[in-house]
């Protein structure tokens, strides 16, 4: 146990990722972490990194608007195998999207049946097997958005930095509290620390800015609600394919930022997530 009530699983050494920089995107569902983290992708590879994302959701679909189809996952195809790894080929499970940015989709067990953190153990394993994982400068796990699940804490056995998504309403607020709390005692027995908050789909940052002074969180980034970015998703398309406008060159801009900010090193954040109550009284409702 790690003291909060956590299980710490013991990482096998010879699953460890190697020399790239690995960042573990979350935030509550529905928030906007595919989204973020295929156009985050998308501007490590603009800056000349080769980069691998990797989906840890159930549904499939981080990778979406960069292959531009829901392609088949981990899990999937391990099981066409009859779970015999050897049996595969890079190609079964890897898949170039746009601007070279190298996609893997872990996927997930079906309902009630399995961990999703066996499957994310899996497909490291499996990239390791292949050699992948030696000639990639970034990773970027996309992770589902609940909490208490063990596919939430395992990509935090490999990442440099948790990074958070959250809209600056209460409810983001509220699952950012806790994603703080959970990547804080995970740092007690792994290496990841808390990067910091990219505030989404939000024209404004004044309640997430009353929550990082109590805590200690940080900004990294800031990307207004546009429709752009709604139909980006629709036509398939990351940030970096859609026609050009002000408002969408600056977005990019602002994605390019980020990226270059993560590669030279963020510090790590002592934040402390609050207790449930002290958030209902720090943002309170009018």
């Amino acid at each position: 146990m790690d003291g909060d009530g956590s299980v710490q699983v013991h990482l096998d050494p010879n699953l460890t990722i190697g020399t790239a920089k690995v960042f573990s995107v979350y935030g509550k569902g529905g928030i906007g972490k595919s989204t973020t983290s295929s156009n985050l992708s998308v501007a490590f590879s603009k800056l000349g990194k080769r980069v691998l994302q990797i989906g840890c959701d159930p549904k499939h679909d981080s990778t979406f608007t960069l292959t531009k189809s829901l392609i088949p996952t981990v899990i999937d195809v391990l099981e066409g195998v009859d779970f015999h790894s050897e049996e595969l080929r890079t190609e079964d499970f890897v898949f170039e999207g746009y601007n070279g940015v190298m996609c893997v989709e872990a996927g997930g067990p079906p309902a009630g049946t399995g961990c999703g953190g066996y499957v994310v153990g899996q497909t490291v394993k499996l990239l390791k097997e292949h050699h992948l994982l030696e000639d990639t400068d970034v990773v970027i796990f996309d992770v589902l958005g609940d909490v208490v699940c063990g596919g939430f804490a395992a990509p935090l056995q490999h990442a440099d930095r948790g990074i958070i998504v959250a809209a600056n309403d209460f409810d983001s607020i509220f699952a950012m509290n806790r994603i703080v709390a959970a990547i804080k005692a995970k740092s007690k027995n792994y290496d990841v620390r808390l990067g910091g908050v990219i505030v989404n789909r939000s024209g404004a940052t004044d309640q997430i800015d009353k929550f990082n002074a109590a805590t200690g969180m940080q900004t990294l980034a800031h990307f207004p609600d546009l429709d752009v970015i709604r139909r980006s998703r629709l036509k398939k398309s990351t940030l970096f394919e859609m026609d050009p406008t002000p408002e969408l060159l600056a977005v990019q801009e602002e994605y390019l930022r980020l990226a270059a900010n993560l590669w030279a090193g963020t510090p790590a954040l002592a934040a402390s997530p609050m207790k449930d109550r002290d958030i209902f009284d720090l943002l309170g409702f009018d």
